[in-house]
């Protein structure tokens, strides 16, 4: 099936990101870490998630090049597997906030970072994803004060920021973070059992090899999984994009 064509960032002409700018399309992050996921699937299940639904999102959309590296954590597994690379939080912080300013100088005012590693959380936030929204907000603030000065906020011509924040349309909306998926009953949210494993079926299946499935507790539901299930979880993904990303 042909979703069209992604608007990847790294092959954009210089015409091509400013018009992006001038139509204040949405950008997109994908943030994804490398983390065992048992011995059937790949350690980037949680970026592939990310990257290949992304994807389907086709032209309608500007895509960074994504980031692989998040802060993993050994909770599931050990270092000795070599599929999980974690990276601490506190290297995240300036890099993202380096990320953020570099946007945010060159014009992009609809920024989204999306992720799926440990987003059950997502309300009260884990370590990769509370990165990149300190980032963010450092790098809103600090770009702010620099545009307009310090007191910004209480200058007269800032009156109607509740109605704007109410709206969406204040400068902390500039760069957001969004989960794959948004809350549902629908989908499993797993860690490599039937829900992870069939969106790998259906987004990446020459990744998936169901013979090395081990005995852990958390893929026991593995075996349950089909592509088919799986197209069912990227639809409910790219329609919860569609509607964060103001594109539905």
């Amino acid at each position: 099936m042909n979703w069209g064509r992604a608007m990847r960032y790294e092959r954009m002409r210089p015409d091509q990101i400013a018009d992006a700018i001038a139509r204040n399309m949405p950008v997109v992050l994908p943030i994804g870490v490398m983390e065992h996921h048992g011995g059937h699937l790949p350690a980037g299940v949680d970026l592939l998630a990310v990257t290949e639904v992304v994807e389907r999102l086709g032209d309608a959309v500007v895509v960074l090049p994504p980031f692989a590296y998040g802060a993993a954590s050994h909770a599931v597994a050990g270092p000795e597997h070599g599929t999980t690379l974690h990276v601490d939080a506190s290297a995240l912080v300036p890099f993202f906030e380096g990320l953020c300013t570099a946007l945010l100088k060159a014009g992009f005012r609809n920024v989204h970072g999306v992720i799926h590693h440990q987003s059950e959380n997502f309300a009260q936030g884990m370590p990769t994803d509370l990165a990149f929204r300190l980032a963010a907000r450092n790098a809103i603030f600090r770009h702010l004060e620099t545009e307009r000065g310090a007191g910004w906020w209480g200058k007269r011509e800032m009156r109607d920021y509740y109605a704007l924040h109410e709206a969406g349309a204040d400068p902390f909306n500039w760069i957001r973070l969004h989960p794959l998926f948004a809350k549902n009953d629908v989908f499993p949210f797993d860690h490599a059992g039937e829900g992870e494993t069939a969106l790998m079926q259906a987004l990446a299946p020459e990744t998936v090899a169901m013979g090395r499935l081990g005995d852990d507790w958390w893929s026991e539901t593995a075996p349950k999984a089909t592509a088919a299930r799986g197209e069912e979880g990227v639809a409910l993904a790219l329609a919860h994009l569609r509607q964060v990303l103001g594109l539905a």
